[in-house]
This record gives structure tokens, sequence and C-alpha cells, in this order.
């Protein structure tokens, strides 16, 4: 038995469709694993089994998030508009979001793509899912350094990225008192 209306792909005037709420709960959870594999290989001994898995897994999470913002930009043409915000938000706070949105996409497809590179160029086999992925650049030390330094701190930007992300959405929903948050959440039933 259902309550409510029922449940639809597309986006409505007043929330986000099934798709792109989905979408969004998936990418959070694929950059939560992305981060945590990360940051619980370093902690890992050195040289462990465990720690190489980690790094394994961190790859994998990274590639997934790739691959998945393409789908994500086409599931936003295929679900139709956004949903509005209501009440209202002032024009500057629109121009803000759309930013940082923008950013978020730039950041979920630069990261993978910087850490393919890095291990490219530091000679390593790429693999994903058991299929041998083609190495983007002929193995560089240097150039590994450097882009494995990069990739560092722009995944430490990142946590700010995403911070700031949930923390908006927070502020709109407990101190604005609008539906930004309620636009992405689940329907109740």
């Amino acid at each position: 038995m259902s309550y409510g209306k029922p449940v639809s792909y597309r986006n409505a005037t007043d929330r986000y469709g099934s798709l792109s709420i989905g979408m969004h709960w998936l990418m959070v959870f694929l950059l939560v694993a992305v981060y945590a594999a990360i940051n619980l290989s370093d902690a890992a001994p050195k040289g462990s089994d465990l720690r190489a898995q980690l790094k394994v897994w961190h790859f994998a999470f990274g590639l997934c998030v790739f691959a998945l913002v393409f789908v994500r930009l086409a599931i936003r043409q295929l679900c139709g508009p956004p949903p509005h915000i209501t009440p209202p938000i002032p024009r500057w706070q629109e121009h803000l979001a759309r930013a940082m949105h923008i950013t978020l996409y730039v950041f979920m497809l630069c990261m993978p793509a910087l850490g393919w590179l890095a291990i490219s160029a530091k000679g390593d086999p790429v693999s994903f899912v058991g299929l041998q992925l083609p190495m983007l650049i002929d193995a560089d030390k240097v150039l590994y350094k450097s882009l494995k330094d990069i990739h560092e701190t722009i995944g430490t930007i990142g946590y700010y990225l995403i911070g700031l992300h949930a923390a908006a959405a927070l502020v709109h929903h407990y101190v604005m008192r609008d539906n930004t948050l309620l636009r992405m959440l689940p329907r109740r039933r």
C-alpha cells in the first residue's frame, strides 16, 4: 500500500524525481567510500595487504564516481528542470548554488582523472573490476609525484566543498526554513 503521491522518475515542481534523488545519494555514498578507503589505507601498516586493498577500493570507488557523473548529467537532462525552492531565495543565492554545483561536478570529474593519470605515471597497472584499463600516459616518476600532490590537495579541498554543500542544505532547512533539503530527500511513506 502506498501513501501520498506516486513516485516519479521525473522532477516535479516541488521535489526532485526518484532518479535524481537516487543518483544524488548514490554519489554521496561513493564519495564517503572514496574518502574512507584512502583514510583507512593511510592508517594501515605500510606494505600490508590491507593497505594495498584499501587503495584498490579507493581507486575503484573513484572510477565509479567518474563514470556515474556522466550518468548523473544525463539524468539531469532526462528528468526535467530542478524543482522550485519555496519560499524563493534571493538571486545571489541561486547564482552561488549554481556555482557550487558546477564546482562539485568539476571536482567529481577531475579527481578520478587525476588519480588515473597519477597511477599511469607511476607505471602501475590500472585495473577496474577485473578489467585492464589503458595507461593514460607513460611512466614518469617526477610527473607522478606532481600529479599525486595535486590529487591530494584537491582531495583536501573536496572536504570543504562537500561540507559547505551539506551545511548550506542544513542552513536552508533549519534557518531559512525553505524546501531546499526536502526536495532531495526520498518521499516518506
